[in-house]
């Protein structure tokens, strides 16, 4: 069941598996790689792959997933969110409307990317379990259209927004710190851990660094 959006709690780390950022490795050694670390939360992006191809992905991240006890995000599509038994969806500004997508998806969890100020509220005011705030520093993973949001945009977005929030765009080990220190729940690394020759140890690095003492 869905938690009340001021009741959910996201890990400092959201893990989001992209198959276009793995190096050609096989998809399920990534994935195993990245739930042997311990994730909680993970989302499942797919921008260039046929429907049926994606829920059959999405089918095998959700045996995995359930066998390690980790939610299951599914980017953009309700319908494979649903067929697949996912916890939830995060929808983008031009997929599915919120009311719409809550109609279909029931209690399950619902995150909405956003950009601004103006779409955060709306995501809070509509209903929304998390909002995605970004790109905090450009991103080479996804054309969003929109330049980099920075640190001091997302600092005004925790002062005005009681929703959790995952920052995302161009985070890495590097800068994730800053983000969490700035406002975010949760940061959502790409490349930098799907890229690794390690994912494993890269992932349980960075989850480490963001549990609170």
């Amino acid at each position: 069941m869905r938690n009340p959006a001021s009741e959910l709690k996201l890990p400092s780390l959201y893990a989001v598996f992209d198959p276009e950022q793995t190096k050609a490795r096989a998809t399920e050694a990534v994935l195993s790689a990245l739930l042997d670390a311990g994730i909680e939360v993970l989302q499942l992006r797919v921008k260039a792959m046929a429907p049926a191809s994606f829920f059959q992905l999405a089918r095998s991240a959700r045996a995995l997933t359930d066998a390690h006890d980790c939610r299951l995000i599914v980017n953009d599509r309700v319908d494979i969110a649903l067929a697949c038994g996912a916890d939830g969806v995060h929808l983008g500004q031009e997929d599915l409307p919120l009311a719409a997508a809550r109609k279909l998806m029931g209690e399950r969890i619902l995150g909405i990317s956003t950009h601004d100020l103006t779409q955060a509220r709306e995501a809070e005011r509509g209903g929304a379990d998390y909002i995605g705030f970004g790109p905090m520093f450009g991103t080479t993973t996804k054309n969003t259209g929109y330049s980099a949001r920075g640190l001091e945009m997302l600092r005004a977005i925790r002062q005005e927004v009681s929703l959790p929030i995952v920052a995302i765009g161009g985070i890495t080990e590097a800068n994730v710190t800053a983000v969490w220190q700035a406002g975010a729940d949760s940061a959502a690394i790409i490349s930098d851990i799907l890229t690794a020759e390690d994912v494993t140890t890269k992932t349980r690095r960075i989850q480490a660094s963001g549990r609170v003492p």
